[in-house]
């Protein structure tokens, strides 16, 4: 396997670090010397992320208790039991927060002892952030223009550090039917978890326009076992899409009560449903939101730097202020959502390739 890389996208303002299979996309706000201290300090610290993930695997990939956290050896897998561990009242392993933690794991590793104003570490659509005090970041979830088109502003003084995204269409095994359900969250480890446990209850058990198959026909090693996952849904009426959204809302208030999340927003067939005040005032929902390729490393968009180091021009990239997000369609991370890792597909990878633009 190739080592780690790190090369700056065609834009000369967003950083693209790639090691097998993680892909993460990254860009900083402040003053040069500072964005170019936090992107050195990004570069070096993701040099070891895959390679202490993988010599904790088999243990990351065994059910977590509920709120009995395991002690792991690595920040980022101490950070995926963390968030799934108040969670764990049915099946789910620390795999389910593996996007999520990783992508806080890198944003802490590149903020340390730096003043920055705004950063973000994108890795498949969970993502964490960084907004400093008198600072805020919008948000557009891009939809096809029937869905969620508008800016959600999070602000220094609001809660929101994770926004993270789950469901059966993605590149991700899924027990439930949810097209997409995104989280907003304290955190990236934390919105992955819930989106995968409010996703997995999005479901309609035996209906038969639901294809599903278990996961050890799909991936070997799952750690689902027998379990089945989603690989297919068909024609649902608005009743039974429903019904099925009202299933993962039920889970979604729960969390948002308990304080897990700050809020969800829930897509199946056309329909849509809402938790917490973040989206109240985005409700066209009849449509999630659709695919945005302009940064998939799959379609050669991403190309190697000309300049051996990353950080060589930070002084001339341009600040923008939106970061847009759009979940489905292959953009979410590669993990499984009860959920397994393996090595050998895009389906069992630890992470795939980002598929989300940012501007």
């Amino acid at each position: 396997m190739q080592g780690a890389t790190a090369h700056w996208l065609p834009d000369g303002r967003r950083l693209h670090l790639n090691h097998g299979p993680i892909d993460l996309i990254v860009e900083v706000f402040g003053t040069p010397a500072q964005v170019r201290a936090a992107y050195e300090q990004a570069v070096a610290r993701f040099q070891t992320v895959l390679g202490e993930l993988v010599e904790e695997l088999p243990d990351l990939r065994r059910p977590a208790h509920l709120r009995r956290p395991r002690l792991f050896r690595g920040p980022t897998a101490r950070r995926m039991e963390a968030a799934v561990a108040p969670l764990a009242d049915d099946f789910l392993t620390p795999m389910a927060a593996v996007a999520g933690s990783a992508a806080d794991e890198m944003l802490a590793a590149l903020v340390a002892g730096r003043s920055l104003e705004r950063a973000y570490v994108n890795n498949g659509g969970d993502i964490a952030l960084h907004i400093a005090a008198g600072h805020e970041l919008a948000v557009a979830v891009a939809g096809t223009g029937h869905g969620f088109d508008g800016r959600i502003v999070v602000r220094a003084e609001d809660p929101v550090r994770g926004i993270a995204t789950s469901g059966w269409r993605g590149r991700s095994f899924s027990l439930g039917i949810a097209d997409a359900v995104t989280v907003m969250a304290r955190s990236g480890a934390e919105a992955d978890a819930a989106a995968t446990v409010i996703a997995n209850a999005v479901d309609l058990p035996k209906h038969p326009a639901v294809s599903r198959r278990p996961a050890m026909e799909l991936a070997p090693d799952s750690d689902l076992g027998e379990r089945l996952v989603t690989v297919g849904v068909g024609r649902l009426t608005a009743g039974e899409a429903g019904a099925a959204l009202q299933a993962g809302l039920a889970v979604a208030e729960d969390l948002r009560q308990r304080g897990c999340i700050e809020a969800a927003a829930l897509f199946l067939a056309g329909e849509a449903r809402l938790c917490g005040d973040r989206f109240a005032d985005r409700r066209r929902p009849t449509l999630p939101p659709s695919v945005l390729p302009d940064i998939s490393p799959s379609r050669g968009e991403i190309e190697p730097a000309a300049s051996a180091s990353p950080i060589a021009n930070i002084a001339k990239r341009a600040a923008r202020d939106t970061l847009l997000i759009s979940p489905l369609e292959g953009e979410m991370s590669g993990k499984t959502e009860g959920g397994n890792v393996g090595r050998s597909s895009p389906r069992q990878s630890l992470f795939t390739p980002v598929q989300t633009h940012l501007t």
